[in-house]
Formats: structure tokens, C-alpha cells, sequence
């Protein structure tokens, strides 16, 4: 195949150069920092930021990267593959190859940048690199763990640096981050309204009249990092003082459910959590598979979840959906133990027990869950929905997991559910998961139409 001539790989580096296009924010600060922290609400460009920012590592002769992302998919689907990723944005003449399967990233001279996911921070003990793009950095589950080590394998070249970009959120690791500003963290702000000229005027005006003012909006859109709200019955300080990395033995664990009242675009997201009950007689928050789902899809997720942690019983608010959540469950999986309750109370009131169950110290989050742990520090007994911009599902399903687990007292056990069923039938449980991603894809398929 013909080579490009020089003067036509001059001409599109400089038709591509990310300097000359970029807002002034997008580019690297001067200085001496080890650690470039981007803080920005969503829309702002935070992904094409790190995406060119390897770019110019990688012209700059650095020969090995780290991309961190939540989740191995996000790795994948945004840093790598997204529309503002790696590949997008890289010109025709140093386009990398890149090998999912390896997950690794290989350029023309040699240079290689590898994915991980925050989810598993043991694969970063050993890797040595000599730059790291660590992206939402405040939705990584085991945020410190996963930055640690990270940092140990910050050691190859004479100049080890990383940039995080991220949504910012009242927690503690990026707080570290931020009491090193000035030191050898450079610090840039942003808003979703800076990147307004790339971004749908529709959008745009949606989002605003939606979330504008509300504190998910100030957080989202403006990038502020929101402190505890005065008054909240549970505080990110109770919270991080317990939480843990694994679960010991279980006694029990259920998969609530707070079910949205329709699917469509601005809806609630349909609220699941996974919590256990240990030997020690202590609370432990396992999973959360929150989402906006279809009903059959939400059904799916929860049941899925429920073989995954090898859960006793479902329990599920029936006040929006009544017995047609049950029968949701049980088109799925007919053999399902499920428990309807019904809300008779306000949510501050089904709430306080289970906030005095965390000021005990009874209650631990395996690992982190940014999106539930913002909604359970921002939520006070005169909370405000149209205020806050978002109604608290998460945290609905999290009381309705240690009612069921440590709160209520039982008037009856739960009813017989071998275990055995779990570990036996793996291809029941293969079935249910090729169900949820059928599900899942599909509706995202109808989504982008």
C-alpha cells in the first residue's frame, strides 16, 4: 500500500493538531506536577482531553501507559473506543492497534498502553509505566486501592505523571488530590456549558431546565464538589470509617428492588441493591444495579444479581407497580422467592433505622458506590425531590434491604429456597444472563434510533 507523502502527513497533523482547536482548559498546564486533575461536569470534554493527552505522551516518546477506567467496559467503550477516545481522535499516521482481548494499545513505534479496571486493582501490582490516564476517578469502587497502586507503578522515565479526569464528588481520595494543589497536582475546573459550542443546543437546554440550580446539577453540570448536607441522615465520615474490601461468611442476602414507574427518557431509574447479613451479626452492602430499565429488564438484572450473590429472597415495593411487580419476577423465574412491602410511611421515617443501624457501625459497603453513597449523604428528612433533581432509588432499595435484614422483625422465615438450586443449575443461570444482555442490548439498540 502507498506511504502518505510528507507533505500530506504534515498537512493532516496540522489539520488534526489538538493544540490549535483545543479550549485553553483542554491543554496541559506548565509546571513541575505529577498529577494534572481535571474536575468537570459532564459534556465538558474530559474524555477528549485524556484521549489527546496520550497522544502527546506518546509523541513525546513515553513507551508505556496505564488507562483506568470504573470498569473494564468503560476502559473500553470510552477511553478506547468511545467517540471522543483513542482511537477516534488519533490521526491516520500514528493510529494504534489495538488488541481487546489483550487489553493493550500498540503504536507504530513501539509504545503501549494497557486498560484496567478500578474494579480489580490487584492487576496494577507489578506493571511499571511511565504515564496513566485515570478517568471518573470519584466512581471507581476501590478508589484508593486502585490509585495506590497505580501510584507504586508510577516509575519508569525521568517524569512519571497522570491525569484524572472526572466528575467531582465530596470524597476522599480526591480530596488528597485537592490539598496537593500547587504542590504536584496542577488543579483545572469546568462546566458542561464551556464545551457549549460541541454540544447539542437540545441537550443543552434540556439538561438546563432540568437539573439547573438542583444540587445533582451543580455537581453534574458545574463540577462542584458538594459537602454533606446539613441535617443528612447519613454522612460520607460514618460511611468511610467502615467501610471494607470483602464480606466475611453470610447469613442472608437479599436483592431489594424500588421499581420506576415507567422507562422512558428523564425517568426514574429502577433501584437495586444487593446487602447481606453476616455472622458477626453486621450489614454489608454487596452490589448496586441501579438503572433505567424496561420491567422485563429490571426483572432480569435483579434475578441475575440474585443467583450472582446466591440471595434468599427478592424483596420488592409494590406500591408503584402492585402485584404486577411479582408477576414481572416470576415471568422470569417462576421459582423466585419474592417479598412485597408496601410503603405506609414517608421515606425519612423507613429511613432513620437504618441510618442509626451506620451511626452504630453496623453497616459496611463492601468496596465503594459513589451514586448511592451521594444519594444517602444528601438525603434529609426534609428532603426535597424538584430541589434535588433526582428521586433517591438507590437508597429507597438500600432501606428496604436492611428492613428486611436487621430492622423489621420477622414474622416468618424465609421461605425454602435451596442453595443448592444456585449451584446446581448453572445453565438456568447462563440462560438468565444471555437474557439480560439480549434485553439490555435491544433496548439500547431502540435508544439510538
Amino acid at each position: 500500500m502507498q506511504q502518505p507523502s510528507l507533505a500530506a502527513t504534515l498537512a493532516e497533523a496540522l489539520a488534526s493538531s489538538w493544540r490549535m482547536k483545543a479550549r485553553p482548559e483542554q491543554i496541559a498546564p506548565a509546571g513541575d506536577w505529577a498529577v494534572w486533575l481535571v474536575l468537570a461536569g459532564r459534556g465538558f470534554g474530559k474524555t477528549r482531553t485524556g484521549a489527546e493527552w496520550v497522544h502527546e505522551q506518546i509523541n513525546a516518546g513515553v513507551s508505556r501507559i496505564a488507562l483506568v477506567a470504573p470498569t473494564a467496559a468503560d476502559a473500553r467503550d470510552v477511553m478506547v473506543e468511545g467517540e471522543s477516545g483513542i482511537l477516534a481522535t488519533a490521526p491516520s499516521w500514528n493510529r494504534p492497534d489495538y488488541q481487546p482481548a489483550l487489553r493493550k494499545l500498540t503504536w507504530p513505534n513501539g509504545a503501549i498502553a494497557t486498560t484496567y479496571s478500578a474494579d480489580e486493582p490487584e492487576r496494577l501490582r507489578g506493571p511499571q509505566h511511565e504515564a496513566a490516564w485515570a478517568d471518573e476517578l470519584a466512581a471507581w469502587r476501590y478508589g484508593q486501592d486502585c490509585w495506590d497502586q497505580l501510584q507504586f507503578g508510577l516509575r519508569l522515565g525521568a517524569r512519571p505523571r497522570a491525569i484524572v479526569t472526572t466528575t467531582p464528588k465530596p470524597q476522599k481520595i480526591l480530596r488528597g488530590l485537592l490539598s496537593r494543589v500547587g504542590q504536584d497536582v496542577a488543579l483545572t475546573r469546568g462546566r458542561t456549558r464551556d464545551n457549549a459550542a460541541n454540544l447539542a443546543p437540545a441537550f443543552l437546554k434540556a439538561i438546563e431546565d432540568r437539573y439547573g440550580g438542583t444540587r445533582l446539577g451543580r455537581q453534574e453540570l458545574d463540577g462542584e464538589i458538594l459537602e454533606d448536607v446539613a441535617g443528612a441522615l447519613w454522612t460520607r465520615e460514618v460511611i468511610d470509617a467502615q467501610r471494607v474490601k470483602e464480606a466475611p461468611q453470610l447469613m442472608r442476602v437479599v436483592v431489594a428492588i424500588d421499581p420506576a414507574i415507567s422507562n422512558k427518557e428523564g425517568s426514574d431509574e429502577t433501584g437495586i441493591i444487593v446487602a447481606g447479613l453476616g455472622q458477626d451479626g453486621r450489614g454489608y452492602v454487596l452490589d448496586d444495579g441501579t438503572g433505567r430499565y424496561a420491567p422485563q429488564e429490571w426483572a432480569l438484572k435483579a434475578i441475575d444479581l440474585f443467583g450472582r450473590h446466591r440471595a434468599d429472597r427478592i424483596v420488592a415495593e409494590k406500591n408503584q407497580g402492585g402485584d404486577m411487580v411479582e408477576a414481572t419476577l416470576r415471568m422470569v423465574d417462576p421459582r423466585i422467592a419474592v417479598k412485597l412491602v408496601h410503603a405506609t410511611r414517608g421515606k425519612a421515617v423507613r429511613a432513620e433505622p437504618v441510618s442509626a443501624l451506620y451511626e452504630q457501625s453496623k453497616i459496611s459497603h463492601v468496596g465503594a458506590f459513589p451514586a448511592l453513597e451521594d444519594q444517602m449523604t444528601a438525603f434529609a428528612s426534609d428532603f426535597d425531590r424538584a430541589k434535588a433533581g433526582y428521586s433517591p432509588d438507590r437508597l429507597d432499595a438500600l432501606v428496604w434491604a436492611f428492613t428486611e435484614l436487621m430492622v423489621k422483625e420477622q414474622q416468618e422465615a424465609p421461605r425454602a429456597y435451596s442453595v443448592s438450586y444456585h449451584r446446581g443449575s448453572s445453565n438456568h443461570y447462563d440462560r438468565l444472563q444471555a437474557q439480560l444482555d439480549n434485553a439490555l442490548e435491544a433496548s439500547r439498540r431502540a435508544t439510538h434510533r
